[in-house]
């Protein structure tokens, strides 16, 4: 379709989560929008990210419930996983997942256009041989994970978007990084059966979190019998008939695959921005103001193209907001402040607000109150994984400022913990509410002592 004599209300270069939506919520306004993607639409949640990596969680974790089970009086037969059937199953998955996202586009009545797109002017972009034109541009390209320039790691080395779709397992995977990422791949492989190094710079995993959640997370990962390689760098890295993985301190780890998760970076390269000039920071993500607007006062930005939250209901939230302001009339901004997130490690991990480290860095006076127990089903599974709560409570006010979680059913638990702490419930609200007995979430209401 030749496009280069149509002027749109919106051009949205990206059709991942945040720009789908935008462009559908614009379309209801009654925006003429055009979608550019070069892809499938669905973007990294749903084809390269949250989608696929937590079915591959839930595939690894019925090894863990199968020996849970033994206890319980069930005769489990000598089993086997089935790895082609699986990424057979994955696929499919995500290609139906694609075709919802690309008939979302289609039924709102946007334009969806193929193709990699390059600025020329503050209203018009390049793709293929078209020049897209737009009154608006909003860009939700979304990232790619990043590699560290260490000596046979881009040569030798896999990202996560390989890993969703390695052809075979591997009986040995070194993991480089500690982030959400590196953990949730440590127990994915290992519930797999695999052997994993778990290699990263810091002293525990999961910098940014609450020290405490990070200490228990690294118990589990021993536990799981991951090896981790805690304040350890990779010097370099060959291939002879296995990856030899060189570290700082003179050890060699020996593997089947190198998975590299050290962080991802926005997807900038490509769009030229430098024609039209647009502000990037150090990192080439995009710079902009409470609007989403960049520099440029027809260019828009969201999503992790922006580095500000990197989370898939950040980007809808954020291409929600901006349709609305700009097509809809309304006056509405995404608020950044006490936004949940989670971590499917094994056993999971889920946050809201402030950790004790942030709270203490605040000068913030605090009571802090903890719990530490075996789950229920684990008393006779024989399982040993424990859950862990906390919660951070501002004392001259008694308001819950944190509320963090490891354990069985942690992210469900912590949705609605969250809208408590997203009201600015004070902990006499959490004591006042009747637990649910018995479960893993009644905990945050029978908290009664403060931590030593």
């Amino acid at each position: 379709m030749n496009n280069s004599n149509k002027i749109y209300d919106l051009v949205v270069i990206g059709a991942g989560s945040g720009g789908v939506r935008a462009a559908r919520i614009s379309a209801s306004y009654g925006a003429k929008v055009a979608v550019i993607e070069e892809d499938r639409p669905g973007g990294t949640c749903v084809l390269r990210g949250c989608i696929p990596k937590k079915l591959m969680v839930y595939a690894s974790e019925f090894n863990k419930q199968m020996s849970d089970a033994k206890k319980y009086g069930w005769k489990i037969d000598e089993c086997s996983h089935d790895w082609d059937l699986l990424n057979k199953s994955l696929k499919e998955e995500l290609d139906r997942l694609a075709g919802i996202y690309d008939n979302i586009l289609k039924n709102s009545g946007c334009t969806i256009i193929k193709g990699v797109a390059n600025f020329i002017s503050p209203t018009r972009v390049k793709v293929n041989d078209n020049v897209i034109e737009g009154k608006k541009i909003l860009i939700a390209t979304g990232g790619h994970p990043w590699t560290p320039d260490i000596s046979g790691v881009k040569e030798h080395a896999i990202t996560s978007n390989e890993a969703l779709k390695l052809p075979k397992l591997p009986k040995n995977i070194s993991i480089l990084g500690s982030g959400y990422i590196a953990i949730e791949f440590a127990f994915i492989f290992r519930g797999f059966g695999s052997n994993v190094n778990l290699i990263y710079r810091s002293d525990l995993p999961l910098r940014g979190f609450d020290n405490e959640i990070r200490g228990c997370l690294e118990k589990e990962l021993l536990n799981k019998g991951v090896k981790i390689y805690p304040k350890t760098k990779i010097k370099k890295v060959s291939k002879n008939s296995k990856l030899e993985i060189e570290l700082d301190d003179g050890r060699i780890l020996s593997s089947d695959e190198l998975l590299v998760a050290t962080g991802r970076k926005a997807n900038t390269d490509n769009l030229k921005l430098e024609n039209i000039g647009v502000e990037i920071s150090h990192d080439r993500s995009i710079l902009v103001n409470e609007n989403s607007r960049t520099n440029i006062e027809t260019v828009f930005a969201i999503g992790d193209v922006t580095d500000r939250i990197n989370l898939t209901p950040v980007a809808l939230g954020e291409g929600h907001a901006f349709a609305d302001r700009e097509f809809g009339n309304k006056k509405r901004f995404f608020e950044y402040d006490n936004v949940p997130c989670a971590v499917f490690s094994q056993p999971p991990i889920s946050s809201v607000g402030l950790t004790e480290e942030e709270a203490v860095n605040q000068g913030i006076n605090c009571e802090i109150y903890t719990s530490n127990f075996k789950p229920l089903k684990n008393t006779i599974s024989g399982n040993t994984e424990r859950s862990f709560i906390k919660l951070i409570v501002r004392k001259e006010d008694n308001v819950v400022i944190g509320a963090h979680m490891i354990g069985s059913d942690a992210p469900e638990i912590m949705q609605s913990i969250a809208i408590a702490v997203k009201a600015k419930l004070k902990k006499s609200d959490f004591d006042l509410t009747v637990g649910i007995h018995p479960s893993a979430a009644e905990e945050f209401v029978t908290m009664r002592s403060q931590r030593d």
